[in-house]
């Protein structure tokens, strides 16, 4: 269970002179510590109205399960201080959809912003205010308590304990590893995105195969195969929170890996470019599947020079709103390409996200124990288990035996002159390392990598 605790609800509260978006703060990181209920901004928003929007874009996703629509999720969504720039993000409770919004310093009037990262409380009365916040009222934004409300914490609590299920934890592992290989693939305007996003509310998730999305022309077109410079659309209403925006939206930009007639269907990111703001929801590759499934992140866990590397890089960047990789490899010693394997074993414990309309990573701490993320995930579990039992054999065709299972099943794993591994298993079989390595490949990198340092404990694991 997950416990936030809050001084008081957040609320709009109305004045004379305007309305007050409080947001209330709880257990959080920041650059002295970790703090009960840190404070981050005060200030006014530059485009009140969207902002309003945006913030009920981000609590919609939070809220939401669009696969298996059972139950609503309740969990609070996470806000980053990064000194010139606030990121609200959410996951749907499904683990298939990641939304962050980017409030920009040109969308902020106040107080320097801090850094650090939290929870913020939004309850059912704030997101029913939010709705009425017009476009002519001022709004002040406040994140964090009152100055007064820091020193003490006199008076009731407001106390909310919800479930944290360790895959919504490795989701966030996973999507700055994912996105980090998309590139801008479309831009259209304010006016084609408010076409382009209305026109999908006829077709829903399951109706059939995924649809991609090309250029055409100044606008969009959706097809139903991938071709080169295409962006897949997994479950095309899992974009419905993108519609609360779309009356101040200045324009709609589609990130998306490189495809080929080929390809399977993909991730993405869809991204609402707003006044001083962007607000952007990252699709996995189905609705069935979650982020938490995808296995981006598990070669990079599994390389012991990537976790030797991973401490000494984290002590380099301080909540920074974009992480230069060569700037960090400088600093650090390191090869660009040894620091962006780093990143990704930083990113599996929260400490790192992916800005994909930078094309940058940047720092946060989640406010919860984010390690839960590496140390339960199920594959990285099972193989270094098979590497302890010793049953990871090297063969003099260059190729690994591998048993496993309580029958003592034989797996093959082939390393390709790349390094990307194949296996017999029927995972790989079945998937083909679109979901990342099977538990029996993980297990063969661990010993290759321990091989290839000093120190080594039985079966090959350091």
């Amino acid at each position: 269970m997950q416990t936030y605790v809050y001084l008081r609800p957040s609320a709009v509260r109305r004045g004379a002179g305007g309305s007050e978006l409080a947001l209330e703060t709880s257990g959080g990181a920041t650059p002295s510590g970790a703090g009960g209920h840190p404070r981050f901004f005060s200030g006014f928003v530059t485009a009140p109205e969207a902002a309003a929007a945006a913030l009920l874009s981000v609590a919609d996703v939070a809220s939401t399960r669009y696969h298996r629509r059972l139950s609503p999720a309740s969990l609070d969504p996470v806000v980053t201080g990064s000194g010139d720039r606030l990121r609200f993000e959410s996951f749907s409770g499904c683990c298939g959809v990641h939304a962050r919004l980017d409030v920009l310093a040109e969308g902020l009037d106040g107080d320097d912003i801090g850094r650090g990262t939290t929870n913020v409380d939004v309850n059912a009365p704030l997101r029913e205010a939010l709705v009425r916040v017009g476009p002519g009222d001022p709004l002040h934004l406040r994140i964090g308590p009152e100055e007064l409300e820091v020193t003490t914490l006199d008076g009731p609590v407001v106390e909310k304990r919800v479930p944290l299920p360790d895959r919504w934890l490795r989701g966030f592992a996973e999507t700055q590893v994912i996105a980090s290989a998309f590139d801008l693939r479309a831009e259209v305007t304010a006016a084609e995105a408010v076409r382009f996003l209305r026109s999908l509310s006829r077709v829903r998730s399951g109706a059939g195969a995924a649809l991609w999305v090309v250029p055409a022309g100044r606008g969009l077109r959706p097809t139903v195969r991938p071709v080169p410079g295409a962006v897949c659309l997994p479950g095309p209403d899992r974009l419905a929170a993108l519609l609360r925006v779309l009356r101040h939206a200045r324009g709609l930009r589609l990130y998306g890996p490189p495809v080929t007639a080929a390809s399977a269907p993909t991730a993405s990111a869809w991204e609402v470019t707003l006044p001083g703001m962007r607000l952007t929801l990252t699709l996995s590759p189905d609705p069935a599947r979650g982020f938490s499934g995808e296995g981006a992140v598990l070669d990079a866990l599994a390389a012991e020079d990537a976790a030797e590397d991973a401490e000494r890089v984290s002590v380099l960047p301080a909540w920074e709103p974009r992480v230069d990789v060569v700037d960090l490899a400088r600093r650090a010693g390191l090869t660009p390409e040894r620091v962006r394997a780093a990143l990704a074993v930083l990113g599996a414990s929260g400490r790192i996200g992916y800005d994909t309309a930078e094309a940058a990573h940047f720092h946060r701490e989640l406010p919860f124990d984010a390690g839960r993320a590496e140390r339960h995930n199920p594959r990285l579990r099972a193989a270094r288990a098979l590497v302890e039992a010793g049953a990871v054999r090297a063969e003099a065709d260059g190729t690994f035996t591998v048993v496993s299972g309580g029958e003592g099943a034989v797996h093959r794993v082939r390393v390709g002159d790349g390094g990307a591994p194949s296996c017999t298993c029927r995972w790989w079989g079945r998937y083909r390392g679109d979901r990342g390595p099977c538990r029996h490949a993980l297990a063969v990198r661990i010993v290759r990598g321990a091989a290839a340092s000093p120190a080594t404990v039985r079966g090959g694991a350091r």
